[in-house]
């Protein structure tokens, strides 16, 4: 399909819709994109979005991690939170569905027999997506269901047929990743205003995790029920508030209902509804503080998502123009807002505390958003965003049980999901690009603590031997090479601070990766304790809790992005480092099955798109000197990992990973190394594209004679002066100007060769 986009270059470009109307969230609601289509603002607490299935088994789920598939043929209702493209299964709070006349199911049923529970059909033709709105039509109970969402609260405006009844069923029972006990305790309160409250806590990914509402509609009750379908337990734990003076009822249980009743309506019902971390006071401010009805939220948010598209203005074809605008959409949606109206949070000690002066953000998935996420948001959103980001990384750090920074963090909580400490590079590609707002010292101390915490990852060893021993630790090979970058931009950023002593150990550190190499193979390998690689050993294996993170040798060899022209040495020079990258993208699998891999998609060869660690590897023939190379294989990956439909994401979006290296790549250059101040140009998949950076300046990208036939770099200038290198520094794009590209059908293989040309290493190149 985007073969079809590069096709596309060629064709004349006619009057482009805004952003907005071009950004579809269908994108990755297919295959194992796993993104959600559903209503939510820019970074927005609450992702309201419709939930296809959420009864399965545990590895099923994995298939349902956002709650909704695009080749489901049923819904069983909108839940009001979700990851967007995790690889990993969870939330699906609060789950609303509406019901039409007289009888009303209590349970979902099975979507093979229609009308055997309050789940219900939908046709694709009658549902429309966009940033911040949602809609489809209900077809079994005849209900036209719509969403909007603002930063804590989420809209649903519900059109029943003429005449009949109006029900909502409130399944606090519901949850992605269920299992029998993950719901811990739960409430329901009913005030006498017609306000209902409540919570649920759970024992899923994070542990412990809280999560409060308010609820408000547009119609008075005209009656309720509310009901515990498993009355016989009884949790000894966390209990909730209790019945407030003015409750008019509540239920306290593990897997409560409610059913609520409207009577005839002349009109659509609304119901507003807001998420808290903190308590159900704190839900109810928080819809205090986005008045409006369901109109004027959806302008609002609507509004909201025009200004954060317009950081990015995009002049192409239709196909790669919606691709792109879709990619940078899921981009803007974590880390999330987690903290109230009014400052107060919920952080990883299960205590509230509050953010003065910013926003308390979470969902943080660091091992996939440090390589292109984060850095993408230093250019494309306001530096509050990022001075957000690190504040709160600081913050739960100093709430943390353990004294280290979040690894894989949401709704405040730790899952210990995922290596490295990439919270690390998060802070100091920040610092280093001169964004401030946090207290520096406070953030690098905190660096060297996760740096130094020994019970973590095998880290006590690493720092003891240089290296992970494999008889130790699981993925010790991986956690070598991912501890050794991290390390490097805790040295970078205590050089820049004048902390010398820090700076030495770590950059001493940072060399580690070598220790972890295996020069006479050329391949990174897992080493025992007494030194030795560890036997059998096949470069091809990927087994979970191996030698390597989701990946195998060919993906892990080539991850030391802060010294690749030392990984080139190793390797025997520019040639043998060339043609190894080519047999990884070349590599015949058809004898190799990776079916019992779930991250394992988007196979070129060994290069593996759909899972991170591959994500900078067509960027390293510009070290080799070598950019041409890189002009290929960039045209190979796009062609094939991305497509403006359902199915067009390859692999999981991982919190806008995926999508971030759309963006840059689509732009034609892309940070390997965060920490650097670097980007390695590759290629522009757009005409024209203009930054419209945080500090006020305007940069523009500009591909002159772009088509699917001239996609090699003849020539680049930058603010008019000849560009021979194969890099662009951060400080350049910030202080405005164009960057242009001359596109030609045939490569010019000695651009980008001279060593002066080729990108940052810590250990020879720029």
């Amino acid at each position: 399909m985007f073969a079809t986009l590069l096709l596309a270059l060629a064709a004349p470009t006619q009057a482009a819709p805004a952003p907005i109307d071009t950004v579809d969230p269908m994108i990755g609601t297919g295959g194992e994109g796993h993104t959600f289509p559903g209503a939510t603002a820019p970074f927005g607490m609450v992702q309201l979005s419709p939930d296809t299935d959420t009864g399965c088994e545990i590895r099923a789920c994995y298939s349902h991690a956002a709650g909704y598939r695009y080749e489901d043929p049923t819904i069983q209702g909108f839940s009001h939170t979700h990851f967007s493209g995790a690889g990993h299964s969870d939330l699906g709070d609060l789950l609303v569905m509406p019901q039409s006349g007289d009888a009303v199911r209590m349970d979902p049923g099975d979507p093979k027999r229609p009308g055997s529970g309050y789940r219900s059909r939908f046709d694709h033709r009658q549902e429309t997506a966009r940033p911040g709105y949602y809609a489809v039509t209900l077809l079994d109970g005849g209900v036209r269901a719509e969403l909007t969402a603002g930063t804590r609260i989420g809209v649903h405006r519900y059109t029943f047929p003429r005449g009949k009844g109006a029900h909502l069923v409130i399944d606090l029972r519901s949850s992605l990743y269920d299992y029998p006990g993950k719901i811990l305790w739960s409430g329901l309160h009913l005030h006498a205003d017609g306000t209902l409250t409540g919570f649920r806590e759970t024992r899923g990914w994070a542990p412990g995790r809280k999560l409060f509402f308010a609820m408000r509609f547009s119609a008075p009750l005209t009656g309720h029920g509310f009901v515990d379908r498993d009355p016989a337990v009884t949790y000894k734990g966390f209990q909730g508030p209790g019945r407030g003076s003015d409750a008019l009822a509540e239920k306290l249980g593990r897997a409560l209902e409610a059913r609520l009743d409207f009577g005839t309506l002349a009109a659509p019902l609304e119901v507003a509804v807001a998420l808290s971390g903190v308590d159900e006071a704190g839900a109810v401010a928080n819809l205090d503080a986005e008045r409006g009805g369901f109109d004027a939220v959806k302008a609002r948010t609507a509004a909201a998502w025009t200004t954060a598209l317009a950081a990015v203005e995009i002049d192409a074809p239709a196909p790669i123009r919606t691709s792109v605008y879709t990619a940078l959409y899921h981009s803007l949606l974590a880390p999330s807002v987690w903290s109230d109206a009014d400052g107060r949070y919920r952080g990883p000690d299960d205590q509230v505390h509050t953010a003065t002066g910013f926003t308390f953000r979470s969902t943080f998935s660091l091992w996939d958003t440090f390589r292109a996420e984060h850095p993408l948001l230093t250019l494309v959103q306001p530096a509050a965003i990022t001075t957000d980001v690190v504040r709160s990384l600081i913050e739960s750090r100093r709430n943390s049980p353990d004294g280290i920074l979040p690894v894989w963090q949401f709704a405040g909580r730790e899952t210990w999901t995922m290596i490295g400490y990439h919270a690390v590079p998060v802070i100091a590609d920040a610092y280093l690009k001169e964004i401030g707002g946090f207290d520096a010292d406070a953030a690098l101390d905190a660096m060297v603590a996760s740096a130094s915490y020994a019970p973590y990852g095998g880290l006590g060893d690493y720092m003891a031997r240089g290296y992970v021993p494999i008889d130790k630790e699981p993925e010790a090979a991986s956690k070598t090479v991912e501890y050794a970058y991290d390390d490097w931009t805790i040295a970078r950023m205590a050089r820049a601070m004048g902390r010398t002593a820090i700076a030495d150990r770590f950059e001493k550190r940072s060399r580690n990766w070598r220790n972890s190499f295996d020069a006479k193979t050329g391949w990174l390998r897992a080493r025992l304790s007494t030194g030795a690689f560890r036997t059998p050993f096949d470069p091809t294996a990927i087994n979970y809790g191996s030698d390597y993170t989701e990946g195998n040798a060919w993906q892990y060899s080539w991850f030391m992005p802060h010294d690749e022209a030392g990984l080139i040495r190793l390797l025997g020079g520019d040639a043998k480092a060339i043609a190894k990258l080519d047999a990884m993208f070349d590599y015949d699998n058809s004898k190799l099955d990776y079916s019992h891999a779930e991250d394992i998609a988007g196979l070129i060869g060994q290069y593996i798109h759909g899972n991170e660690p591959s994500h900078h590897v067509a960027y390293l023939y510009a070290y080799a000197g070598a950019p041409w190379r890189t002009q290929d294989r960039l045209s190979q990956i796009v062609a094939s990992q991305y497509k403006p439909t359902p199915d067009g994401l390859s692999g999981n979006d991982d919190l806008g990973q995926m999508s971030a290296w759309l963006v840059f790549t689509a732009l034609g250059f892309y940070p390997v190394a965060p920490g650097s101040n670097e980007y390695v140009i590759g290629r522009p998949f757009v005409d024209r594209a203009v930054l419209a950076l945080p500090g006020g300046k305007r940069f523009a990208i500009v591909a002159d004679g772009l088509s699917a036939t001239n996609r090699y770099v003849a020539a680049v200038t930058l603010n008019g002066a000849p560009l021979d290198r194969s890099y662009l520094r951060d400080a350049e794009i910030r202080a405005g100007g164009e960057l242009r590209f001359t596109m030609a059908a045939t490569p010019d293989k000695r651009r980008g060769t001279a060593r002066t040309a080729r990108p940052f290493s810590m250990s020879g190149g720029n």
